[in-house]
């Protein structure tokens, strides 16, 4: 066969697989993926996709944690453009949220499907890290800032639920609005 027509031949078959997994968990609920189902769009065998994954379960993990790289790139951006401080932790409040209205899929794997110690890429932690360092600036005096990080990622997580519930419609303003920490009410 040409490399065109076994594509992953010129690259890297992971790659491959994760990045048809991630366009497959935008289309179909995560539990419904099929490792085969997988491995006929990317165009080997299922036996192929098990060098890579020994079972369904590292699959995810696998998703998972490049779902995680791609939000922690969305947020960092988003502080970037807002010039860090308070401004540069809401907007990264409010790109968790536009992240979870824009891709779905993705944003509920995260969550039905953990990325594990074991799995776990240091990248993969970068969300974390900025909503930790963020609190840990901002904390009102008097307030641990374990529960103010707490709160500001339950504010972030909740609106986004509630968006992909069908519970709430909310525009871009509005988003920001809901999120920003500088706002007292």
């Amino acid at each position: 066969m040409t490399a065109a027509a076994k594509p992953y031949h010129h690259g890297d078959l992971r790659a491959a697989l994760v990045a048809e997994g991630l366009l497959l968990i935008e289309e179909q609920d995560a539990d419904d993926l099929s490792l085969r189902e997988l491995a006929r769009r990317v165009g080997v065998s299922a036996t192929a996709v098990y060098r890579h994954f020994p079972d369904k379960a590292a699959l995810m993990a696998a998703l998972a944690g490049e779902a995680l790289t791609r939000l922690a790139a969305a947020q960092r951006a988003a502080s970037e453009r807002a010039g860090g401080g308070s401004a540069g932790f809401s907007a990264t409040g409010a790109a968790y949220v536009r992240f979870a209205r824009d891709n779905p899929g993705l944003f509920r794997l995260v969550f039905a499907h953990p990325v594990t110690p074991g799995h776990a890429e240091k990248s993969n932690d970068e969300a974390m890290t900025m909503l930790k360092a963020g609190a840990a600036a901002l904390t009102p005096p008097g307030t641990d800032a374990r529960v103010f990080a707490l709160r500001s990622w339950a504010l972030a997580h909740g609106l986004a639920m509630l968006m992909l519930d069908g519970q709430v419609q909310v525009d871009d303003a509005t988003i920001d609005r809901v999120i920003d920490v500088t706002m007292s009410g």
